[in-house]
């Protein structure tokens, strides 16, 4: 009798079977790549622009840490010409998945090209690092060399045009990354205080000064017990904390849960708004971008903790 492990391998076997032996490759086709999260497919969306078809497995509001591959996921696997996702235990359910496929395909953990000395240690996982790099523009900024030196390795002959489009994206991401210091830096500093759903944010804190808690840890698969949130009510409480942040791939129940809890101890804390954590806008918005997240992230936050930010955000682009 198989187990459904040897059962799923043997799926996998089978997928990449047919592949082989049905799939017809034309030159002037379009190479696939397979992205987990929307933040990679926006680095391969600037550098590779046209020139490849993307297709991107964790959609907007979708949370990583919890997500597994689907069979249809498994399909667009087998005929991807390039695999990127992020690593660093961020995609922990199909960890395991991904590091088998990396024996069939080209595939490749871009976030842990990273220097270790400018990544964040995990508390919660032993010899793991923080997987929320893209919360800090300026660390981002090596992953996508990363994503670039991926696309050159198995595109040798579009390297000119990869190089060019880095520097012109990466030149984006510099302009948000001064408009975030700007805008952040406007608020008070006994105001900088981002309490949100879970531990998203600590590469963030680390960039703009801000004291970062998160109700769950860094995996969204931890829980908040009942103590903990008592803890936070008389944190909001002590720390004076005026607004709490709801974010768009986790469930807003336990913010919720402390705005009332501070409310039946005589405190008015208010919801500030929604960030984009793990996940970006939807897809064709603003938001929708890396750019556009950042942007959104940091115009929110300094409005909400009175700071000072153009409600429209650098460009004029949110809604």
């Amino acid at each position: 009798m198989y187990n459904v492990q040897t059962l799923f391998k043997l799926f996998v076997l089978i997928i990449f079977a047919m592949h082989a032996q049905f799939s017809t490759v034309h030159a002037d086709e379009k190479p696939n790549i397979v992205v987990t999260t929307g933040m990679i497919a926006d680095a391969v969306s600037n550098i590779a622009e046209e020139t490849v078809n993307i297709k991107v497995l964790m959609g907007s509001g979708v949370d990583p840490h919890a997500y597994r591959q689907t069979r249809s996921d498994i399909v667009a696997l087998a005929n991807a010409d390039l695999v990127l996702w992020n690593g660093l235990y961020l995609e922990a359910q199909m960890e395991e998945f991904l590091l088998e496929l990396a024996n069939e395909r080209s595939v490749v953990a871009v976030a842990e090209g990273v220097p270790n000395n400018l990544l964040i240690g995990s508390d919660e996982y032993d010899g793991r690092y923080d997987p929320h790099i893209w919360m800090d523009p300026s660390i981002w900024s090596y992953l996508v060399l990363n994503v670039r030196d991926a696309l050159i390795e198995i595109f040798p002959e579009a390297e000119t045009s990869f190089t060019d489009n880095t520097e012109i994206y990466l030149k984006k991401i510099e302009q948000i990354e001064n408009y975030a210091n700007r805008v952040l830096a406007s608020v008070p500093e006994k105001n900088r205080i981002l309490l949100t759903s879970h531990d998203a944010f600590n590469y963030f804190g680390q960039a703009y000064d801000y004291d970062v808690i998160g109700i769950q840890g860094i995996s969204t698969e931890s829980e908040a017990g009942l103590q903990r949130m008592s803890e936070l009510v008389d944190l909001i409480i002590e720390k004076n904390v005026q607004a709490v942040f709801i974010e768009t791939s986790v469930s807003d129940r336990n913010i919720r849960a402390l705005v009332e809890g501070a409310k039946a101890k005589g405190h008015q804390v208010t919801v500030g708004g929604e960030l984009f954590s793990d996940a970006m806008g939807e897809p064709g918005s603003y938001e929708g971008t890396y750019i556009g997240m950042i942007d959104s992230n940091s115009t929110t936050i300094a409005n909400a903790l009175d700071g000072d930010a153009p409600v429209a955000g650098m460009l004029n682009k949110l809604n």
